[in-house]
């Protein structure tokens, strides 16, 4: 299929390789942006997706990842998310299987292996996108642009923007669906391989691309938009149509529409195909869902919520001048743009108009330009250019369906090909104009270098939350989550003093944000400021009254306050909201213990270890009541049923040792004590009851070391210095008899 068109790296200043050395240079330059995340931990939405995703374990069934959502829920779920992507859970659930384990770096390898695949396609992507598609004699695909199909596809490999997708395992789904979008388009156009007149074409390759298509979609989303896009490849490279002719000729209902190209043979065919292809990935993909769309609240998506069409309108047309800018100037980058971190535009008298203004001034110029122009070049590759920079981000538009996000970096993965491609191709007018050439080439090399530079800076950023967290809080400072992220991090590591502050601020910046109060009550519980805690955590169930886990914190904190009666209301409350869960009945059963119902308590703890046989703490409480009333027989059936199931808990060895001491199984007791020991040897209540076995049985020797021991690990040992004293008193005693 010849293309006799201007070739646009003419006039451009830039290095000519060979497509072996373009994609090698290519493919080491994007590794060189992402390999330092590498060795990354599992980071912000990785821990939902991955490590608390039980589709990555062995014991999960791999059919159940067709009935689940991309973070393990039952799509049928009311509070399902509705992301439907069982090929992106699959490659999560082999790296886990291959690393034995959730080990983050296979995770991370396997991300920048697909994000340094995707560049190098990029290069056959732009070649045909900015030089047109023109095969050989021989049926092999020609570059007619190799230097701005280089240019092209160093800019998206470089480009900042596209860290969140690499650097962050969850973006996997971007990166997999970027994969077959590319390999949809390609096969597309591998279907014209044969075509001298345009009008033959290979329907195989046609229908590859459609299954090709529903692939990528299965990844993510997004993936199903390629098949628009081939539509429009179709129409405007392959059947060469002018939109404007098109809707002249319509408009004066001229009959010669044949002429326009738009029924040229096999077009009207092929996008048939595309669209009933389409059509029925759709309506499988939403009985699949099982329900309607997923429920998000006000502060995912501030701007859905609006009462007034006017401020969506508008608040949505910022939102995509900011994603815009983003693709300009990737320098303020946030793992979340959410609570607070972009305030609503209420009023057409807010300065932020001017971006969307500016946005439409620019977008509307090049439609115009695509659609108006004589040059049939420029319209193919500004048309091209605008297609692959809106199609794929309509499905995160706020469109068709409400999203659960403000901005999210990773949904520009894909429609940054667009930006690059008019980028290189406003970058091929200005070397046209410029007498310098040079020196333009030279400026765009050093965008290149910066963007390298940054690439490094975020993936490095992107290692560990702290550091994530932290990046955040000068790019939205309004943003609660963002706080609340930070305070959560000081919390897992122990500095709660400087944890209280973050949340307190990601309570005052969102005075709703109940899993900020809970957490924030959490930590006053345990600093024991009680009554705070009880303002915060009764307020969060004000405001969500379905929130379990704030209603159990409330009857910790009641508990605590010797309000047993509204306690056990509380954590009553929290089943009722969430069936399944054993931590509220372990609490439960401490609060029966304590008020010495000591049947409801031992039901109570067996709930929970039913619904989470792991649960130590409740197999242990269950074994020290059942031995602290007399239950010996009971107790040690249990702690041997307990140890089955978790065999290396040491703390289930020591109690089970106890009621076995208290049995007169000295050797049995002895033995799990010792274990117990092995795998703790630091606990000073082993060595102590160690020693009271040994003082029992008679090894008073035995006996006497391992109370010093104890004593040497904690000097203030309850029990264990008055017991010491008998031994060495009885030990004198012997020593006496025996020199007698």
């Amino acid at each position: 299929m010849a293309q006799t068109e201007p070739n646009l790296d003419h006039d451009v200043s830039w290095f000519l390789l060979p497509s072996y050395w373009a994609k090698t240079v290519v493919a080491f330059i994007s590794f060189l942006c992402f390999a330092n995340s590498y060795d990354g931990d599992f980071v912000f939405d990785d821990s939902e997706a991955i490590i608390n995703n039980k589709d990555l374990r062995v014991e999960t069934p791999l059919g159940d990842l067709w009935h689940h959502d991309f973070w393990g829920s039952k799509l049928s779920s009311n509070t399902s998310h509705k992301s439907y992507r069982p090929l992106t859970v699959l490659t999560f659930r082999i790296n886990y299987l291959f690393a034995g384990g959730f080990y983050p770096v296979g995770f991370h390898v396997i991300n920048i292996i697909l994000h340094c695949t995707i560049s190098v396609l990029m290069v056959d992507v732009f070649s045909i996108l900015l030089g047109g598609l023109q095969f050989s004699n021989k049926g092999r695909r020609l570059n007619l642009a190799p230097k701005t199909s280089l240019l092209a596809a160093l800019l998206f490999a470089v480009h900042p923007v596209h860290t969140e997708c690499v650097a962050g395992i969850v973006g996997r789904a971007d990166l997999l669906c970027a994969l077959f979008f590319l390999l949809s388009f390609l096969g597309y156009c591998k279907a014209f391989r044969e075509n001298k007149e345009g009008h033959n074409f290979s329907i195989f390759w046609v229908l590859v691309s459609v299954s090709l298509g529903a692939i990528a979609m299965l990844c993510k989303e997004q993936g199903i938009t390629v098949l628009g896009l081939n539509a429009v490849f179709d129409a405007l490279v392959i059947n060469k149509l002018n939109v404007l002719e098109l809707i002249q000729k319509l408009l004066h209902k001229d009959k010669s529409l044949e002429n326009a190209g738009l029924l040229r043979k096999g077009l009207l065919f092929r996008i048939t195909i595309l669209m009933s292809g389409g059509a029925s990935i759709l309506y499988i993909r939403w009985r699949i869902m099982g329900t309607g769309p997923p429920a998000f609240t006000e502060v995912d998506n501030p701007a859905s919520f609006a009462d007034s069409l006017f401020v969506r309108a508008i608040n949505y047309n910022y939102y995509y001048s900011l994603n815009a800018w983003l693709l300009l100037c990737p320098w303020w980058l946030c793992f979340d743009w959410s609570m607070g971190c972009i305030p609503l535009i209420k009023s057409v008298s807010d300065w932020r108009i001017i971006a969307l203004a500016a946005l439409w001034f620019c977008l509307i110029g090049l439609i115009c330009q695509a659609l108006c122009s004589e040059d049939s070049h420029k319209r193919r590759i500004l048309t091209l250019g605008l297609g692959f920079l809106i199609i794929p981000f309509l499905p995160a538009s706020n469109l068709f369906f409400r999203v659960g996000f403000v901005i999210a970096e990773r949904v520009i993965y894909l429609p940054s090909i667009g930006y690059c491609v008019l980028f290189t191709y406003g970058f091929s007018l200005l070397s046209k104009q410029a007498k310098k050439k040079k020196i333009l080439a030279v400026a765009v090399l050093g965008i290149l270098l910066i963007n390298v530079m940054r690439c490094a800076l975020r993936s490095s950023q992107w290692r560990s939350e702290e550091q994530l967290f932290r990046s955040a809080l000068s790019v939205c400072p309004l943003n609660a989550k963002v706080h609340y992220n930070v305070g959560k991090n000081l919390a897992d590591k122990g500095n709660q003093s400087a944890a209280i502050k973050y949340y307190r601020e990601a309570v005052r910046l969102n005075p709703k944000y109940v899993h900020a109060m809970n957490n924030l009550g959490n930590i006053l519980k345990e600093r024991n400021e009680l009554r705070e805690a009880e303002e915060l955590l009764s307020l969060a169930v004000q405001i969500q009254p379905d929130f379990a886990a704030a209603w159990m914190n409330l009857g910790i904190v009641q508990n605590s306050l010797r309000r047993f009666e509204e306690a056990e209301q509380s954590y009553w409350t929290a089943i009722k909201h969430r069936k399944k869960y054993p931590d509220c009945y372990y609490n439960l059963g401490r609060l029966y213990a304590d008020l010495n119902r000591h049947i409801d308590a031992l039901n109570a703890w067996r709930n929970a270890t039913v619904l989470k046989p792991e649960h130590s703490l409740a197999w242990n409480n269950m074994i020290i009541l059942l031995d602290n009333t007399g239950n010996l027989a009971q107790a040690e059936a249990v702690g041997r049923e307990a140890l089955e199931l978790i065999p290396n808990d040491h703390s289930l060895m020591f109690s089970l040792a106890n009621v076995l001491g208290k049995s007169q199984k000295y050797k049995e007791s002895e033995a799990l004590f010792l274990k117990a020991i092995k795998a703790n040897p630091n606990a000073a209540s082993y060595h102590g009851n160690l020693a009271v076995l040994y003082h029992r049985w008679g090894n008073l020797d035995l006996a006497k070391k391992h109370y010093e021991v104890s004593l040497k690990l904690d000097p203030m040992a309850p029990g264990t210095k008055e017991n010491y004293n008998l031994l060495r008193r009885k030990l004198e005693q012997l020593q006496k008899k025996g020199g007698a």
